[in-house]
């Protein structure tokens, strides 16, 4: 257990009575002693290549006018995307510990592995012609990448430089730069809920890109695997997850709007006007508050803004989520992706579903995961699936 700093805050754990000292997985900490027999556990994604004719294209639904297809296929746990200056989109992964390119050439994608046996590298980001991968607590940088993608050689070891925590449990990245030049992570909280560093855990950082000034740009926020930045204001957006064992419907997972660095938004006390009943009771109101809910345990994980020209107006300057869906719900939801809208103050005003159909209610069964979203620069959206290994294009008209 991490080094609890938080006790001049008052915070008390309060979670898994029941467990004693029973060895638990850690999915499982914080189930209370009501829910011992229950059957909810984590889904565990597919790590075997999926055939293209058993992707479930024919199920996927997207609004009138829009079309899908499938982009690129045979990547066991494709997860988060990056899209290098040449065209390459580079993915990444965490249980099966690899690191993808996908190319085109003239309408056909091929793809090869750069990178394996790596620990949860789903982090990944593109700049100057390098690609950062950040694995657990490992960050590795390969310069002039998409000329050598058969040859990628040894990589820039940053890891020292970056110092992140070694936990495993809500310690995949999702990486990024931002605007500022700099290079922005999570870093989830080691736990499902418990006492933990606040200057260590459930944050947003960012870096000088050499890993150096470390600057907290977001804390109090759970388990965000997935941010980007207004195209206009360059405030910074992000998804959140909440905890688990609180219940079908609480806490909700929520989308959070960061307009100062260093910002609270209130984990572990709060997640938005929500008391947590497992810690010492604070008032919510002195947190910022989420800017959206993203609906109970759907598991919110990459989103973009989207600032192309393909899709009407009404999609301009909106935001694309992924919503990976729910394990520690009885009745599962999200298995899609939405669209949140702006209004001109920058205020959610609604969030619609976008691309649907992977679960299916009356079954209470699902047929894929939506991870993360990518524009590329045609305008078009490709939508990666964990659970298939696939990669989905939508586009409009035409």
């Amino acid at each position: 257990m991490t080094a609890i700093r938080l006790a001049a805050a008052g915070l008390v754990l309060l979670s898994a009575p029941a467990l004693g000292q029973q060895q638990v997985p850690a999915w499982a900490q914080g189930r209370p002693d009501h829910m011992a027999q229950s059957t909810l556990a984590p889904h565990p994604p597919r790590m075997t290549v999926t055939a293209p004719g058993d992707v479930p294209m024919n199920r996927l639904r997207v609004p009138q006018g829009f079309r899908v297809a499938l982009w690129a296929h045979g990547m066991p746990g494709a997860r988060m995307m990056a899209l290098g200056d040449q065209g390459t989109v580079f993915v990444g992964t965490r249980v099966i510990g690899r690191v993808y390119a996908v190319t085109d050439q003239g309408g056909q994608r091929s793809h090869r592995i750069l990178a394996e046996g790596l620990t949860q590298p789903n982090g990944i980001a593109f700049k100057d012609g390098a690609l950062t991968v950040m694995a657990i607590n490992q960050v590795l940088r390969w310069d002039g990448i998409e000329g050598r993608l058969a040859n990628p050689g040894t990589p820039t070891d940053l890891t020292a430089a970056f110092d992140l925590p070694p936990d495993q449990h809500h310690g995949w990245k999702f990486t990024a730069f931002g605007p500022d030049g700099r290079l922005y992570t999570n870093i989830g909280v080691p736990c499902n809920i418990c006492t933990f560093d606040r200057d260590r855990f459930a944050l947003i950082v960012s870096f000088r890109p050499d890993g150096s000034d470390r600057r907290i740009e977001a804390r109090g926020i759970r388990n965000s695997v997935g941010f980007d930045w207004h195209p206009v204001t360059r405030e910074l957006w992000a998804t959140n997850n909440g905890r688990d064992w609180a219940g079908n419907d609480e806490p909700h997972d929520t989308l959070h709007r960061i307009r100062r660095s260093g910002e609270d938004h209130g984990f572990p006390w709060c997640v938005g006007t929500w008391a947590d009943p497992a810690v010492e009771r604070r008032q919510c109101s002195e947190f910022e508050q989420p800017a959206a809910s993203l609906g109970p345990h759907t598991a919110p994980l990459g989103m973009r803004f989207y600032t192309g020209t393909m899709f009407p107006e009404a999609y301009r300057g909106a935001m694309f989520i992924a919503r990976r869906g729910s394990w520690n719900r009885e009745a599962k939801i999200g298995y899609d992706v939405v669209v949140a809208k702006l209004d001109a103050q920058g205020n959610v005003t609604s969030v619609e579903p976008f691309l649907t159909g992977l679960l299916d209610d009356q079954a209470q069964q699902f047929h894929g995961r939506p991870v993360d979203v990518l524009q590329l620069r045609d305008g078009s959206l490709l939508v990666s699936d964990e659970q298939n290994g696939a990669i989905y294009r939508i586009t409009y008209g035409g």
